[in-house]
């Protein structure tokens, strides 16, 4: 994939579009991120705010669980609405996710987005089958979002991880035919279900309102891929190039609106789908998403490296995206 690293050549319009939207890109503090510090109570909700209002950042992402007991799911209402209150005063947007579609968990995010002003929540299918029945399945989960959000409070958005391709996703939409759900492109996550970035963005494309921004190395599995999680350009996922193209989405109006940050140093994640695959692969069962703690190492060490990762995420980005306009003022 290194020669879609490059920044591709643009015509005026686009030079133009990048300049005026490259400053307004919506960057989102991502809770995991700073997953460690969230599972040893180092971390939340608050500190993530805070975290995201030091960087200028437009907001944060969290999943319902981050933080273990100290989690959103298990947060009294007081709790959730100071947090409501302190990201109205920091002038900060909060999205929530969650590791599902089924109703109950979508149920619990819009009871929990409510109290906390959020503005959207972030789904993805974890079932085991064949890709048409996981199909099939989340559009039947997704068909409640009308009837769970009728004020159309909330942007859902579906995520891409790790075992439907762009064009399942699409198709994924185009059935429940909710102008309320969008899709989520996450950097590195089609790697599982062998697919290579560009093609999934272009898959994807008009239908893309959010982002995880990460970077990861590729892991050959059996003739797929596999991924384990790196610092934002230490790995072989063309951020700069994915990052152009997602700006340049929507003529008049940008359609991408929130780019989370999600440094997953050392995430792991295996191969789920295959070059010689049969044409409706199985899909066998997987844990929601979690990087193991390394072995043998102090747990104080890796919490600290983690907040470093994360800072150093937030300069790797604005960098590229620096490099983003100074590529586009040469086609004026």
């Amino acid at each position: 994939m290194n020669s879609d690293h490059a920044l591709r050549e643009l015509n005026p319009d686009e030079a133009l579009r990048l300049i005026k939207r490259v400053d307004r890109a919506a960057l989102y503090a991502h809770a995991y991120s700073f997953h460690f510090n969230f599972r040893y109570n180092r971390m939340g909700a608050e500190e993530l705010l805070q975290f995201a209002k030091v960087y200028q950042l437009q907001g944060i992402k969290i999943h319902l669980d981050d933080g273990e007991a100290l989690s959103l799911r298990h947060a009294s209402d007081e709790r959730l609405l100071r947090l409501r209150d302190k990201a109205h005063e920091l002038g900060l947007d909060i999205h929530l996710e969650v590791s599902s579609t089924d109703l109950p968990e979508l149920s619990e995010a819009v009871r929990i987005g409510h109290t906390l002003a959020a503005t959207s929540i972030r789904c993805y299918p974890r079932y085991a089958g064949r890709v048409s029945e996981i199909i099939w399945w989340t559009v039947r989960d997704l068909r409640h979002l009308a009837d769970l959000d009728p004020e159309g409070q909330f942007r859902f958005t579906l995520e891409q991880h790790e075992d439907l391709r762009g064009p399942e996703l699409v198709q994924i939409l185009d059935a429940v035919d909710n102008p309320n759900l969008k899709l989520l492109f996450d950097f590195t996550n089609m790697l599982n279900a062998y697919e290579q970035p560009l093609a999934a963005l272009q898959a994807m494309a008009h239908y893309i309102s959010d982002v995880h921004i990460k970077d990861a190395v590729i892991i050959n599995e059996n003739g797929g891929w596999g991924q384990r999680g790196t610092r934002s350009g230490e790995g072989e996922i063309p951020q700069s190039r994915l990052l152009q193209e997602l700006l340049l989405l929507g003529e008049n109006e940008a359609l991408v609106v929130a780019y989370g940050l999600e440094e997953e140093v050392d995430y792991y994640a295996p191969a789920l789908r295959f070059p010689g695959d049969e044409d409706d692969p199985f899909i066998p069962h997987r844990e929601a998403s979690e990087t193991p703690l390394p072995k043998g190492v102090d747990p104080d060490s890796v919490l600290s490296k983690e907040r470093r990762d994360a800072h150093d995420q937030v300069k790797t980005i604005h960098s590229l995206l620096d490099e983003i306009r100074q590529h586009a003022k040469l086609y004026l």
